[in-house]
């Protein structure tokens, strides 16, 4: 079945499972994208699973699901997977116990207390170094975090892969830029970077999903996140051309998606949505 993109074919069947990026794949800014809530309803009523993921973790799970009700799209907390709720999950698996210093916003702090997670402010005290997307960056914040690492061994973990946070004005250095300086100043490597596309936020909306990878499909609007953890856990890697990457783009990438479409309108077989 044809679409819009020249040289690409639209998905021919349903998933058991989907994965749905957001900003830029069902919503952009404050806006829904075209056939959004109807794509997501007809999945829904086909029996499919629907998960939205993002790698922002300046905002709980609980507001990007209000924000989708608000704009048409039913959503509850445990429908949205964010850094946030992965990072919890993999420092108690890996790193029972450990008290956490982090580099980011108050809720990094005030998701892991309520999880139940130590946090600290003393880099001796810290088996663990958190570090997220954080506009209160300081010297201060780098000075501690280079303290419980170099000096006292912490781990070093990250909320996201992200360089830079799209806006309208052009973009915000994100989780990257701050663990580019702790690595720099440290010698040390994250051992783990839990947001899109590593396993560990695969395994979580994997979970949720509640089916097998080869039934699932990632959709979004970025080759490097979306299309690259869909391929490597054996899911289908859907490209949406509504957000951050062009046609253009896809000839000669080293990621190749098993599908793109102009939108995600375009998703359900039989013909694009309104």
């Amino acid at each position: 079945m044809s679409t819009g993109v020249t040289g690409w074919e639209r998905p021919d069947r349903l998933f058991g499972g989907y994965a749905l990026d957001l900003d830029g794949t069902v919503y952009l800014g404050d806006a829904l994208l075209p056939g959004a809530a109807d794509t997501i309803a007809a999945i829904r009523a086909a029996g499919s699973a629907v998960v939205f993921l993002t790698n922002n973790p300046l905002k709980p799970a609980a507001a990007y699901a209000a924000k989708l009700t608000g704009l048409g799209v039913p959503a509850t907390e445990a429908d949205v997977v964010t850094p946030l709720s992965v990072l919890t999950s993999y420092l108690h698996r890996r790193h029972p116990g450990a008290a956490v210093l982090t580099v980011a916003e108050p809720l990094v702090d005030e998701t892991l207390a309520a999880a139940g997670i130590i946090v600290t402010g003393d880099p001796a005290a810290a088996g663990v170094v958190a570090v997220s997307f954080d506009r209160t960056f300081s010297y201060a914040k780098l000075l501690a975090a280079y303290r419980a690492v170099r000096l006292h061994g912490a781990a070093l973990v990250a909320t996201n892969p992200d360089p830079y946070c799209p806006t309208p004005d052009g973009g915000l250095p994100d989780c990257a830029a701050m663990l580019a300086a702790v690595e720099a100043c440290t010698g040390a490597r994250a051992e783990a970077v839990v947001g899109k596309p590593s396993e560990h936020m695969a395994a979580a909306f994997l979970d949720r999903l509640g089916v097998d990878p080869s039934r699932a499909a990632v959709v979004g609007d970025r080759l490097a996140t979306d299309v690259a953890m869909g391929r490597h856990i054996g899911a289908a890697g859907i490209l949406v051309l509504s957000g951050a990457t062009r046609a253009e783009d896809v000839d000669g990438a080293d990621i190749r998606p098993d599908h793109v479409v102009s939108g995600i309108h375009e998703l359900v077989p039989g013909g694009p949505l309104p």
